[in-house]
């Protein structure tokens, strides 16, 4: 189903209560989830939707189910940043499959702990941020409110089945931001009525917002220099230890380049990146919300393939550059394919390759004919997801 069948309802809501409760559902494991709810409230809060907005986060609500917890010490969640922040993300190729497992194993635990939750909190409709716990949700919803909605909004390109996002033995609402996802859930039986399809990723609203000011002159009060070519760096709300290898390896283009580094809330591997290449011109970065702005003063966007990366990089007209190999997370690896295949940027097998990818960018003209092909996107999928909610609350959905 395409956003545009959505239609704005003027009928009254069907609730005793004057609010009805929008509770999003969401993990602190990798930045994107939280990332997708602060856009979302932006919107609902600028356009004065009349609900109030709850928040669960996962991994307080099934702490006495968390096997890392009780083995090492640390949350799942925790366990997943810790993995990012090291650059350690080919572990992730083990850890997904034992997640998927271990949330199956103990979906009746699971179920009953959420039960008792949903009776308490009494949400209108729930909305899932986060992958494989949309079946746990459903059963558990329906249980303690029977034809309570779930709406879950994927973060991700494309599904990585089996229970990841998509769940066909409920009846969860799925908000797909790309072709593919509409694909996979067809065929894996999710009624049309029931798909929804919008224009790209939830990112923040402040992308799509217009900036003023001269780039140079922005340049030079962090330090750079106005016209030089520029790449931003950016792996997240931690950072990564692979930003110190990555200025390393371009250091030799000298005065022909510099780059911003976002090196997140990693506070140890800013005095590092700052202390490498002295001779390569750098502006380091700790975790803002202005990442617009910081964007907007680059050329291009050097990371990893996430989604909200790519489509918040794609929305400011910046060509992308990331790596493909045994360390890409496996929920990432289609994106990467997506790049390829809409001409909006690289992927390379590593980034020790780094240097020849920026040369092929900065000197071939590569740079101007992907920056082109960035044009013909136009993501307002921020601005959908609010619709949605408010047609599947209503029960407008047709």
């Amino acid at each position: 189903m395409n956003t545009e069948n959505v239609k704005p309802s003027t009928r009254p809501l069907p609730y005793s209560k004057p609010e009805p409760s929008v509770h999003f559902f969401l993990t602190r494991a990798g930045g994107g989830h939280y990332a997708a709810l602060a856009a979302l409230r932006a919107v609902i809060m600028e356009q004065q939707r009349p609900w109030r907005i709850d928040v669960t986060e996962s991994m307080e609500l099934f702490e006495p189910l968390d096997a890392y917890k009780k083995l090492f010490g640390i949350s799942g969640g925790e366990l997943y940043n810790r993995m990012l922040q090291k650059g350690w993300t080919w572990a992730y190729h083990m850890l997904l499959p034992l997640n998927r497992k271990a949330i199956q194993y103990r979906h009746d635990a699971g179920v009953e702990i959420a039960t008792e939750h949903w009776r308490r909190t009494r949400p209108d409709v729930l909305v899932s941020l986060v992958p494989f716990f949309n079946r746990v949700l459903w059963d558990s919803l329906q249980q303690a409110r029977p034809g309570t909605p779930v709406i879950t909004v994927a973060t991700d390109l494309a599904d990585y089945p089996p229970h990841y996002w998509i769940e066909p033995k409920t009846q969860n609402y799925l908000v797909c931001g790309s072709e593919r996802l509409v694909e996979q859930a067809r065929a894996m039986g999710i009624a049309e009525d029931h798909i929804f399809r919008t224009s790209g990723m939830v990112i923040h609203p402040k992308f799509h917002e217009p900036v003023s000011g001269d780039r140079g002159t922005q340049r030079q009060k962090l330090g750079l220099e106005p016209e030089r070519p520029t790449g931003i760096v950016s792996f997240g709300g931690h950072g990564s230890k692979v930003m110190v290898d990555i200025v390393r390896n371009l250091a030799r283009f000298g005065d022909e380049l510099q780059l911003i580094l976002i090196r997140g809330h990693n506070e140890k591997l800013a005095d590092t990146l700052r202390g490498t290449c002295p001779r390569l011109r750098k502006c380091v970065i700790g975790f803002t919300d202005r990442m617009p702005c910081y964007m907007r003063l680059a050329d291009f966007f050097i990371g990893k393939p996430g989604s909200g990366s790519i489509s918040e990089a794609l929305a400011m007209r910046l060509p992308v550059i990331v790596e493909r190999n045994i360390s890409t997370m496996p929920q990432e690896r289609y994106n990467t394919d997506w790049i390829r295949e809409r001409q909006v940027g690289l992927v390379i097998d590593s980034f020790r390759n780094i240097a020849g990818a920026v040369e092929t960018l900065l000197r071939s003209g590569e740079l101007a004919r992907y920056r082109a092909n960035t044009m013909g996107f136009h993501n307002r999928a921020v601005f959908e997801v609010p619709d949605i909610i408010q047609a599947v609350l209503v029960g407008m959905v047709t």
